[in-house]
């Protein structure tokens, strides 16, 4: 995830975690990780990134996730293939790996490669918290963008961005020139998925809206009623394919079923909520 760096005065953690999770605060490369168990799942571990809520893994139940966006996010992918399908993912910011731990439980013939910008961190998460072996799931510490661009083309069948430093997501991975890079990755049918966090305003969400429908044939939106209707601060999901996307009846039968109901925008309706709303670009700051 792109964080940035503390003062060097501004930790006294312990250097290390031991193996298998334990309650504490870390000093990682990018600042600091505090690992607090769930006090309603004996086997439950939520994840603080520099004071945010970052994860939530249950040890004992890898298809199990916490986090209301994680579910939407997991419930487009499996709408869109079947169990048992041989996935190629890439995770763009890693934190403690919850999404690609459910979809190497949920495809098990998957490849699933999570780029991580804290090297500390990616450690501390492998020993904590037992992660899958590559090839099911590799670790690359990196740069989400530069990981990005140096991949081969054609090489992912979905790429999932939830990076955020503090509240936002680093300016260079929003741009129409990643979103071109992330889509010269992606395999026909592929699915670019992205973690938008916004404020009541929603003008960042409409702005990746705009760049996301400028790079791809079909979108999605996926958030509760009230973060769509400028109510709240929170998530909204905003994914790109040159395929269509939950264009039946099931994935908002799922969406509407979960503890917080999600509504599904079509294309269409994402093309008119971010109609009048810049492109995101390189040279243009957000």
């Amino acid at each position: 995830m792109g964080r940035q760096r503390p003062p060097k005065n501004a930790a006294s953690e312990p250097e290390a975690p031991a193996k298998g999770p334990v309650a504490g605060t870390f000093r990682t490369d990018t600042g600091t990780a505090e690992l607090i168990p769930d006090g309603d799942n004996p086997n439950g571990w939520l994840l603080m990134l520099n004071g945010v809520q970052s994860s939530h893994v249950d040890l004992a139940d890898p298809l199990r996730l916490d986090f209301e966006y994680m579910r939407w996010i997991m419930a487009l992918v499996q709408d869109r293939w079947a169990a048992g399908e041989k996935l190629r993912t890439l995770s763009l910011g890693g934190a403690a790996c919850s999404m690609p731990r459910y979809l190497v439980a949920a495809y098990p013939n998957s490849r699933n490669v999570v780029v991580e910008i804290d090297g500390a961190l990616a450690s501390y998460v492998r020993d904590w918290f037992d992660l899958p072996r590559a090839p099911l799931l590799k670790i690359r510490v990196g740069e989400a963008r530069e990981v990005t661009e140096s991949l081969t083309e054609a090489s992912r069948d979905l790429i999932i961005r939830d990076v955020f430093a503090g509240s936002k997501t680093p300016h260079a991975l929003t741009t129409a020139e990643f979103t071109a890079a992330a889509r010269k990755v992606l395999a026909p049918g592929g699915v670019y998925v992205v973690n938008c966090g916004d404020a009541p305003s929603l003008s960042t969400a409409r702005r990746e809206a705009s760049t996301i429908a400028a790079a791809f044939e079909h979108t999605v939106i996926i958030a509760d009623p009230p973060m769509l209707k400028g109510r709240r601060s929170g998530n909204i999901i905003i994914a790109g394919s040159d395929v269509p996307l939950g264009d039946g009846a099931s994935l908002p039968r799922t969406l509407l079923g979960g503890a917080m109901p999600a509504q599904l925008w079509d294309d269409a309706k994402v093309r008119q909520f971010g109609r009048s709303a810049l492109i995101l670009t390189d040279a243009q700051p957000d």
